[in-house]
């Protein structure tokens, strides 16, 4: 899912031998809607990204909205009905406003944290899914992960799919890499990625870092029956980062 570290894991990937992803990390090609997914040209534009890839590399490439875009699981699937599917999940709380903190930051929202999540809504209920207010305004609606993981399992078997968290990826990184190894039965990373945070926005101290308390409460309320039913269908640990108290859980 957006906002989930995505960055990190496509720089940690990159850095394993049997792993050929392209330098561009959101291909953006199965959520392009000028595309003609009647007849698509696969090798004009999506094969000449991997131009460079050796001989024996698994292809991949790292595009968020896939999983949100509700055309690109089936465009995939057309594509290549054995892909694996790797899904980075994180609190929806601190996703959604991670998401917004980008868009502000770029000048894509102009609404304070606390507007965008309430009524905000409004500009993506008031408009076709398929338009760049759904792709911008989204903070709220991708934090319900479970609608989209039920559509994921619609067309890739549970065996091709492999649930990680955010967290874990920072706590627990030698782990969780070798686990995802296994997954794509490749060999365990010689040696571990440089483990260090990765920004694709420019920081901007001006913008708040965290979520006010009322924010934080409503959003809770507002993603708690997702949340619980997304860990039973994934069986993915989705430790919360802020506390009842407000306190941070974990430091990433």
């Amino acid at each position: 899912m957006q906002k989930c570290a995505t960055s990190a894991l496509h720089s940690f990937l990159c850095q394993h031998g049997e792993i050929f992803l392209p330098r561009q990390k959101e291909l953006h090609f199965f959520d392009n809607e000028e595309m003609n997914w009647r007849r698509p040209d696969y090798d004009r534009f999506y094969h000449t990204h991997f131009a460079d890839a050796p001989a024996h590399a698994l292809w991949g490439e790292a595009t968020p909205i896939y999983t949100y875009w509700q055309p690109s699981l089936e465009r995939i699937h057309r594509y290549n009905p054995q892909m694996k599917i790797i899904v980075l999940l994180r609190d929806p709380i601190m996703r959604a406003f991670s998401h917004w903190r980008m868009e502000y930051i770029r000048n894509k929202e102009s609404l304070p944290f606390a507007k965008a999540i309430r009524e905000g809504r409004d500009r993506i209920k008031s408009c076709s899914e398929r338009t760049v207010h759904n792709r911008v305004y989204s903070y709220v609606e991708r934090g319900f992960y479970k609608p989209q993981i039920e559509r994921l399992l619609q067309w890739f078997p549970r065996e091709q799919v492999i649930f990680l968290s955010m967290v874990d990826l920072w706590t627990r990184q030698g782990a969780l890499l070798n686990h995802l190894c296994d997954f794509l039965e490749i060999a365990p990373f010689e040696t571990l990625p440089e483990r260090k945070m990765i920004f694709s926005y420019r920081d901007d101290k001006s913008v708040p870092n965290h979520p006010d308390a009322e924010d934080i409460r409503y959003l809770r309320a507002l993603f708690q029956e997702d949340w619980q039913q997304t860990i039973r269908l994934t069986g993915c640990r989705i430790d919360p980062e802020i506390l009842p108290d407000g306190s941070f859980a974990v430091k990433i």
